[in-house]
């Protein structure tokens, strides 16, 4: 078996590394960083700790796989995994609240039409079920299979059968999920709750196509799920199986380059000018590193790939640090919507120029756990948003006035909170992008079909023969489950060769 250099140590970087390795191939993962888990990190301060990354794990399928066919010991026996349940609860601008139980289309139509109207769930209910189609139209091409050839044949047709809508005597169609919105969800309460999808994946509605709308469905589908100690636990078990593979890391490591040899990638360069040689290469980095890595290699033949990427949003944290018990039965997870929301699409998408954010959409995440307090007496809550990445963080104090909508917001849900808090630690994109290397801190969207192939990511394979790319910035695009699936693709593509054809 060959000799396999990882660049970068993410998510979907080590899954591919444990499938080779147990394949047989002798891998090695260079890491700039002096950890593992890429944008899955954890902040920790006087007995306080907080996931910086993703809070909660959609589709644990992905993850089940990766340990069921890389060692007897399953998932469950490696992290206590469990369902959240309320999934969320969200809080309107007209004070409307609804708690929405974890994968339960009837209980989510019940609870949305009991909260906001009659009617208003069953329409939530409907888009559900049209969604699920479009999830059946593109699972396979998006998530379980490398990135076709003729990849343009998946920006051709949307695949969300949208329910007919005639205006000026034409009948339309839903392109985009501001679209559906509009005019099949018909409430701004049930707006923001699609809006909400869209922007925890770095997508604006408004652009985003309406295939879009298989995120919702995931979620409602597959349910979410929690990762106790923090989903930076997750990470630990995804390295833990790596090291039991025999998988060698050097942390500290930069990468300068990708060798090439007879037209081949065969090897890195560091840094320091080490080469280290290999006979297949898997690049775990974005689109701008990538290019200054291989700006030397001359690249022939066929480009499976689409010739460009959607822009995607960043991600705006603040962790607070709070005295007092969390209450009893208090939400995992709170999203609170804007009262706003023109004006906050047109921040994130920077096209309101230098005008002041409106309050955004927070998510607030609560997670009852020991493992991320001092004790029973302190309580760690993550608020995040989107932000618009390039943004001038450090000027002027941008961030601690964005970070006070944040805090503003999350006081609809959480109890005394200005009174509790006892720190804070705010985040903005540029934390990420210094962390894990991405430009300008974004967050990489999952591949989506439609658009003329605008939100497809490049293909596992590339036109450098031995060069593979995973992770977010590859297909089948971000998100912990699509990182997975990306390493689950280039260790196939590897082992399997060029025929290979995805998960059966």
């Amino acid at each position: 078996m060959g000799r396999i250099a990882v660049i970068g140590a993410g998510m979907g970087a080590m899954a591919a590394a444990a499938r080779l390795a147990i394949a047989g191939h002798r891998v090695t993962v260079y890491e700039r960083a002096e950890t593992y888990g890429g944008a899955v990190a954890r902040f920790e301060r006087d007995g306080f700790a907080f996931d910086t990354g993703p809070g909660l794990l959609p589709l644990p399928a992905v993850y089940r796989d990766l340990f069921l066919k890389t060692g007897k010991q399953p998932l469950e026996e490696c992290v206590d995994l469990v369902q959240v349940d309320p999934a969320s609860r969200h809080v309107f601008p007209d004070g409307t609240d609804v708690l929405l139980p974890n994968a339960s289309r009837a209980g989510s139509v019940g609870a949305l039409n009991t909260a906001l109207g009659s009617g208003a769930g069953d329409r939530w209910g409907d888009f559900l079920v049209r969604a699920r189609e479009a999830w059946d139209r593109t699972r396979r091409p998006l998530l379980e299979e490398p990135l076709w050839s003729d990849w343009q044949v998946l920006g051709e047709r949307e695949p969300y059968p949208s329910v007919p809508h005639k205006r000026l005597l034409r009948t339309r169609r839903a392109s985009t999920l501001d679209e559906i919105a509009a005019w099949e969800l018909r409430d701004p309460r049930l707006t923001a709750l699609l809006d909400g999808h869209a922007l925890a994946y770095g997508l604006d509605p408004r652009t985003a196509p309406a295939s879009a709308a298989v995120l919702p469905y995931m979620e409602h589908a597959f349910g979410t799920w929690y990762v106790r100690g923090g989903i930076r636990e997750l990470a630990r078990a995804v390295y833990e199986r790596c090291l039991a593979r025999r998988v060698e890391f050097v942390f500290g490591a930069e990468v300068t380059g990708i060798v090439e040899k007879d037209g081949r990638a065969a090897g890195l360069e560091l840094t320091e000018g080490t080469v280290t040689e290999a006979d297949h290469v898997v690049a775990g980095v974005d689109p701008v590193r990538l290019s200054a890595l291989t700006e030397h290699v001359p690249q022939e033949g066929g480009d499976v790939r689409p010739d460009r990427v959607s822009p995607s949003l960043g991600r705006f944290t603040v962790l607070l640090a709070l005295r007092g018990r969390r209450e009893t039965g208090a939400a995992h997870r709170t999203v609170v919507h804007t009262p706003d929301r023109t004006a906050e699409l047109d921040h994130v998408s920077r096209a309101a120029g230098t005008a002041e954010p409106a309050r955004p959409t927070v998510t607030v995440l609560r997670p009852d756990d020991p493992a991320l307090r001092p004790d029973d007496e302190h309580e760690s809550v993550v608020l995040s948003a989107a932000a618009p990445t390039g943004a001038d963080w450090a000027s002027g104090g941008t961030a601690e006035r964005f970070a006070d909508l944040l805090v503003a917001a999350a006081e609809a849900a959480v109890p005394r909170l200005r009174e509790r808090l006892l720190w804070r630690e705010v985040r903005t994109p540029d934390h990420n992008a210094r962390e894990t290397g991405v430009e300008s801190g974004a967050v990489p969207p999952p591949a989506l079909a439609a658009a003329d192939g605008g939100f497809l990511h490049p293909a596992n394979t590339t036109r450098f023969p031995g060069l593979y790319l995973v992770g977010g910035w590859a297909h089948p695009g971000g998100g912990l489950p699509h990182a997975g699936m990306s390493g689950a693709l280039v260790a196939g593509l590897i082992v399997e060769g060029q025929a290979f054809r995805g998960s059966q």
